[in-house]
């Protein structure tokens, strides 16, 4: 190596690992406003964003379809993921994001960033490190590389902290035990088996609010977790509205389909109607009953 270089280098390289304490991986507060500088409303303290609580409720009357809709045509490609076995396939989870990333345990590693945490005052350096940072609206998505024996984010107990704290659940690449009890939890679960071992001590979390996989998807700390008997969205923060905007639209165009069909199958063929009717005429009435129905919606809204 030439030696103006490596005098340059060796420095430079020795002062970033002296400032890389043995720690758990997490994007720093202006890092996460970096990743998601496209979502310009409210944030935690840490930079995460805060999507309005009623916007969140309003998404329980979306589809996973409307969603499809709008992400892959803003270039999200790799939001959604199935495949999950789901405690409640009938209750829909929706909430914000906190991510938290496991991996096999290395012992050089491991050590440090458990003597860190303690260090720190965490009591707990394994799953309930970041179950106990959870808030009211958080839903926990946990990478546990698909892991089932020794996989198992959590029992009964835990899950039961997890929904009297965020009052939603949790999404797991990985695996739950008790799954007996937690059927009596009115909470939201997704995961892919259940096991009757606790999680093992040969796993390790090496990120909490750091982006991590799930399955096909790439999940954000503060994404909209929308989870139905489908599967799982994670909606970007910024694209909510325009979901939520894009879904108003389909509805109405959906009331109006039907009711067509329903009422008027003498006069048209299915394809004369839908997905675009094809007669002006047609036409000009389905616009018009759209910005009717649009125009007492946002009334209805307005008055809230």
């Amino acid at each position: 190596m030439n030696r103006n270089l490596a005098a340059f280098l060796f420095p430079a390289l020795l002062t970033v690992a002296v400032a890389a304490p043995a720690q758990v991986f997490t994007l720093s507060k202006e890092q996460l406003m970096k990743y998601t500088e496209k979502w310009q409303g409210d944030r935690f303290p840490d930079g995460r964003p805060k999507v309005d609580d009623k916007l969140l409720n309003k998404m329980d009357g979306v589809s996973a379809e409307e969603i499809w809709g709008v992400l892959p045509n803003e270039g999200y490609l790799n939001q959604y993921e199935g495949d999950f076995k789901i405690l409640h396939p009938e209750k829909k989870l929706i909430g914000r994001a906190v991510t938290v990333q496991f991996m096999p345990a290395r012992p050089d590693m491991k050590a440090p960033n458990d003597a860190d945490a303690k260090a720190k005052g965490v009591i707990n350096t394994g799953n309930q490190r970041v179950i106990d940072m959870l808030q009211d609206g958080d839903v926990l998505v946990a990478d546990i590389f698909g892991k089932i024996e020794g996989g198992t984010l959590v029992g009964d107990n835990l899950a039961t902290y997890i929904y009297a704290v965020t009052h939603k659940g949790f999404v797991v690449d990985g695996a739950i035990r008790d799954l007996d009890s937690l059927i009596d939890i009115p909470m939201g679960a997704y995961f892919r088996g259940v096991h009757p071992t606790p999680i093992s001590q040969q796993l390790m979390i090496t990120g909490i609010n750091v982006p991590i996989r799930i399955g096909n998807a790439t999940v954000l700390p503060g994404d909209v977790v929308y989870g139905d008997r489908e599967g799982i969205y994670f909606v970007p923060p910024h694209l909510v509205q325009k979901v939520l905007t894009r879904a108003d639209e389909l509805h109405i165009h959906d009331e109006w389909t039907q009711e067509k069909f329903v009422h008027e199958t003498s006069k048209y063929k299915s394809s004369e109607i839908y997905g675009t009717p094809v007669d002006p005429k047609l036409k000009a009435e389905y616009q018009e009953y759209l910005k009717k129905k649009l125009e007492e919606l946002h009334a209805k809204e307005g008055s809230k």
